[in-house]
């Protein structure tokens, strides 16, 4: 189904359900959050995010190319600054692909068609493996860096391949890959192939992981 939405494009990739704060300061994106705010139901306060392949969020030139599979974000908190900015807290919702991009009068809009996570059968073998790798690699990074996750990881499946792609410090191009995988049981495989890959690394090389790409640190939602 083709939906118009208003987007945001960042410079790093979002996921279902999680949040993510954003410091909203460009006059596109200040008039984007005075719209959602005059919606009444907080529901409908949505909008899109893709992650910028090449570009800058800010600026004139901004985004030159854009990931076409991204994320339908709820606006959740949005305190107005003195100075006309926005701090903000968005949630992910779900998937979506992005067809074309408008530059829009006031702000960018996309038209963009869902992308469901289809419900797979996911062997508990499997789970538990991708929860032991991510414990693994937080205990490496205790040593050299703050711990990229609070609290117990979800038991469902899906969320915990959500939550551990969220986590997972690493380049954007492999987030997008976890973002684009068909599937919890894709992504559980993925993400245990990519955190053992990054132990591997640490253990040759005792410093930080490879990439500082989105090591803001992710909550549950």
């Amino acid at each position: 189904m083709t939906d118009r939405l208003p987007m945001f494009p960042l410079n790093t990739v979002v996921f279902p359900g999680v949040t993510v704060p954003l410091h909203v300061f460009e006059d596109r994106y200040r008039a984007l959050m005075h719209h959602l705010l005059r919606i009444e139901d907080p529901a409908e306060r949505v909008f899109g995010s893709v992650a910028i392949r090449e570009g800058y969020e800010v600026g004139d030139h901004g985004a030159q190319s854009l990931f076409r599979v991204g994320v339908r974000l709820q606006l959740t908190e949005a305190e107005a600054n003195p100075d006309g900015t926005f701090d903000i807290v968005a949630v992910g919702r779900d998937r979506i692909r992005l067809d074309r991009l408008e530059r829009g009068d006031l702000f960018p809009m996309g038209e963009v068609d869902d992308l469901p996570e289809p419900t797979v059968a996911v062997s508990q073998e499997l789970a538990s493996r991708a929860r032991a790798t991510f414990t693994a690699y937080r205990h490496a990074l205790s040593e050299i860096s703050a711990d990229p996750y609070s609290g117990s990881l979800p038991t469902d499946p899906t969320y915990l391949s959500w939550v551990l792609a969220a986590c997972a410090p690493l380049p954007m191009a492999e987030r997008q890959q976890l973002l684009e995988a068909s599937d919890a049981e894709e992504r559980l495989v993925l993400v245990t192939e990519l955190l053992r890959a990054e132990l591997r690394t640490m253990n040759v090389i005792t410093s930080l992981p490879a990439t500082e790409v989105a090591r803001t640190r992710w909550s549950p939602n």
